[in-house]
Order: C-alpha cells, then structure tokens, then sequence
C-alpha cells in the first residue's frame, strides 16, 4: 500500500507543479487552486508512504521520478527543451535510486 501512497504523491507534485507554471503567478484562480490542492495531497500521501518507506529512500524515489515527469510535461505542456548535459544529470539520479533499491539494504525489497 505505501507503494500506491507514493504514487498518488508523485502524481499530485507533478500536477501541483505542473500547474503553478500555468498559474502565472498565481494570478489564474484554478492553475493557482489546483497547486494547493495538488501539494495539499502530495504531502498528505507521502507522509503517509514515510511509515513504511525509509525516508531517504521515499524522497530520492519522489524527487527523482518528480523531476523526469515534470521534464516531459514541461516539454509536452510548454515547449520546454533539455539540453544534453540536463538530460544526463536527471539520468545520473534516476540512476542512483536503483542503486540505491538494488543494492542498498535502506531500500525496500
């Protein structure tokens, strides 16, 4: 079930943060309610994934599956483009949350 609960997290962050860009500042009401909204049940859900997920471990995998997802919404959303060492750099964190999963006995198996 923790699994689902960071999920659900990652899901709202990334809308949350996908919003506050369309917010413009907050001067758009429902870009601006769906950021609250989103952060709201983000941080809800992760506290909850945090009981049963090492807390180190929860936020790599949050962080790093949160950054790859706003990249893409941000390039399908608002024609934002990566360049070549943006795109390595989230690779190398992806990467280490399987090292860290894989190898780690912090992580959960």
């Amino acid at each position: 079930m923790e699994w689902l609960y960071l999920s659900i997290s990652i899901l709202a962050e990334v809308a949350a943060t996908t919003a506050l860009k369309a917010s413009n500042s907050f001067t758009r009401l429902l870009p601006s309610l769906v950021v609250v909204t989103g952060y709201g049940i983000s941080f809800y859900f992760l506290s909850l994934a945090i009981q049963r997920i090492p807390l180190g471990v929860a936020y790599a995998i949050w962080s790093a599956v949160g950054v790859v997802l706003i990249s893409a919404a941000g390039a399908l959303l608002f024609a934002q483009r990566l360049s070549a060492p943006a795109v390595a750099g989230m690779t190398l964190i992806v990467a280490g949350v399987v090292v860290i999963n894989v190898f780690s006995r912090d992580g959960i198996h």
